[in-house]
């Protein structure tokens, strides 16, 4: 088994400020890339900006700014979700940075030198809000269900064009290899019902004579690379390709995270495209679905976007992690709302989690324990000891399926989830969920047992659930998991701080 791991996010266009979706993708593939970590890994974590194209063009002209200073701009803000969301990415690659450019470029002659690149006239309609061309079948009412408010282009010049209908059965095949290429299951149906109808051939470039601001295209002064076959090739330049190809081996293939409005790009454009320069295919890509709020798509001119400076600024950095990771598994989607998140903060963090930490430790101040829990046992993460062979967590079951809401289930909920292997374990009392060893607590009330037996309950339950929770807690709430470790594993165990203080009304 290998002992590389590589995750990636999409690269989010740098015309607007973050938004509460990308925070969701690029916060889940940080859990999975610390996760990878923990359990021993060495992981690439890649995410960045896409910079090219006729939108970002536009919009700089619109703003009386040069789209150097445009994205630069933009290119911060996105920077800057690292020290926000505190997030642990090693990798964060620019479209506009001379390594990616050189690699966009040979990955073009790649597919040119294969026959894949030809040169043609047409007419299409065009949506600069997606950057996609249009067929009528993906309108609603002549307009962009995506992005209603932007007048449809209709683009009639010479380009270059990317022969996607000769991978039609190369992408079939990769489909039927694997079940889990795409996931949910539902998304990966999705994209072979659209490959099975067949494929048309799309425009790779633009005449820079009406858009200047891209990758020259390799031998031809005249055009510049579409903006999708230029971004994509970020995947594989963050790791070095072509130059060091060493790199590149030692961690490809990549799991991808995407928004299902990237469907078609990243698991069926970006494959042909993969196969057509000669290189294997991503691993497994995982697609999130839409977030609406109070049941609107957000908006600038309905003034409901949720941005995750504010969820941080309401719930700090570990809260605003765990309710974008609470929302739901990949491929939901999901409906929010300032009153859905302080319900459970409240409810999760502030009485559950936090109470149930501060009930603990006050309990220990007051009884001058000593504490016999200074080192922890990391082995919960991925294996549990069963009849004298190593057998697979839960847990590490559902982290390795990138199954991040059953793993948040586990922690709250334990025992109610319990695997068939693990039924064949002897369940202690202190193999409890949160809301296990909260209902534990208050059903034995350690504050009215003698002093001696309080102490026996507080050292062999209630301490060894709060550092394994903690210890899995890890990937999802960094900072929170290691001030409970750091405080439950002091030999005097002083009263606790509020990890998570009452919300102001």
């Amino acid at each position: 088994m290998s002992n590389t791991f590589y995750i990636t996010t999409t690269l989010p266009y740098v015309n607007a400020d973050p938004h509460i979706g990308f925070a969701l993708e690029i916060v889940a593939a940080d859990v999975i890339a610390r996760y990878q970590k923990l359990i021993g890994k060495e992981v690439v974590f890649n995410t960045g900006t896409d910079e090219h194209g006729q939108k970002i063009y536009q919009e700089a002209i619109e703003a009386g700014k040069s789209p150097r200073d445009y994205v630069d701009f933009y290119a911060e803000r996105f920077s800057d979700l690292k020290l926000m969301l505190n997030l642990d990415f090693n990798k964060f690659v620019r479209t506009t940075n001379a390594d990616h450019v050189a690699a966009a470029q040979e990955f073009w002659r790649r597919c040119e030198k294969n026959g894949d690149i030809y040169k043609k006239m047409y007419k299409t309609t065009y949506c600069v809000g997606c950057e996609l061309e249009k067929q009528t079948s993906d309108l609603v009412d002549g307009k962009c269900p995506l992005h209603p408010n932007k007048d449809l282009e209709i683009i009639e010049e010479e380009n270059y064009f990317f022969k996607f209908s000769k991978h039609q059965d190369d992408l079939l095949n990769l489909y039927d290899a694997n079940e889990n290429f795409v996931k949910p299951a539902g998304k990966l149906k999705e994209i072979k019902s659209f490959v099975a109808r067949g494929l048309n051939d799309f425009s790779i470039s633009r005449l820079k004579t009406k858009m200047p601001w891209g990758i020259p295209v390799p031998g031809d002064n005249d055009h510049v690379m579409y903006v999708w076959f230029d971004a994509l090739v970020n995947y594989i330049s963050t790791l070095g390709w072509p130059n060091d190809l060493e790199n590149f081996d030692k961690f490809w293939p990549v799991v991808q995270l995407a928004g299902k409005d990237n469907l078609r790009q990243q698991a069926a454009m970006w494959q042909a495209m993969l196969i057509s320069a000669g290189i294997s295919n991503s691993k497994q890509i995982l697609i999130n679905g839409f977030i609406s709020v109070d049941g609107q798509k957000m908006s600038k001119s309905l003034g409901n976007v949720i941005s995750p400076k504010e969820m941080v600024e309401r719930y700090g950095t570990d809260g605003t992690r765990y309710l974008l990771m609470k929302l739901g598994p990949f491929g939901t989607d999901m409906d929010v709302s300032w009153e859905k998140f302080d319900v459970a903060f409240t409810a999760d963090l502030s009485n559950g989690l936090g109470n149930l930490c501060s009930r603990v430790a006050k309990m220990c101040e007051k009884l001058e324990l000593k504490n016999p829990h200074t080192s922890i046992d990391k082995r919960p993460l991925a294996y549990i000891a069963l009849n004298g062979r190593q057998v697979e967590t839960i847990f590490h079951k559902n982290m390795g399926n990138f199954d991040l809401d059953k793993g948040l289930e586990h922690l709250w909920s334990y025992g109610k989830i319990l695997n068939e292997v693990e039924k064949d374990l002897e369940i202690k009392d202190h193999d409890l969920g949160i809301d296990q060893l909260d209902k534990n607590l208050s059903e034995n009330r350690p504050w009215k047992m003698e002093k001696n037996e309080a102490k026996k309950y507080l050292i062999n339950i209630a301490i060894p659930v709060i550092l394994q929770i903690a210890i899995k807690l890890q990937p999802f709430m960094p900072e929170t998991a290691q001030s409970i470790i750091s405080h439950f594993t002091n030999e005097k165990i002083s009263a606790l701080d509020p990890l998570f203080p009452r919300l102001e009304k």
